[in-house]
């Protein structure tokens, strides 16, 4: 999956919060993240990601109504992937360790990683 940009991901998230969506509805939805754009940029990006194979649209009446066609967890992957391997080589521990030293974790976000960990090796575990 081709990397998107922090606008193309901004539109991504309103679709994924309100599959369905109007050109109009988008662009409500992107200017409560404080991204004021007019109709006719909402629908030209809108046709973009369309043609990137990320949104499809149906038709209601006179409106097109948009909805992602891959999953916000696809695209996390997609990114996350990206990041692990040119970033880091493809080394995971790198990763991690580089999250945990700089930036702000809470006891909270360390106790549910250490469950998510044990869960993988229940898991894994023969």
């Amino acid at each position: 999956m081709e990397q998107l940009s922090d606008v193309q991901l901004a539109f991504m998230r309103a679709l994924w919060a309100q599959p369905g969506s109007s050109v109009t509805q988008v662009k409500d939805f992107l200017a409560m993240e404080g991204r004021d754009l007019a109709p006719t940029t909402v629908a030209t990006q809108l046709g973009r990601l369309e043609k990137k194979g990320l949104v499809d649209h149906g038709v209601d009446g006179r409106v097109f109504l948009y909805r992602a066609s891959v999953s916000e967890q696809e695209v996390q992957r997609s990114v996350l992937a990206r990041v692990t391997d040119g970033l880091f080589g493809g080394d995971m521990t790198a990763l991690v360790h580089q999250l945990l030293e700089h930036d702000e974790v809470s006891a909270a976000d360390l106790a549910e990683v250490k469950r998510l960990i044990e869960a993988k090796e229940a898991q894994e575990a023969p």
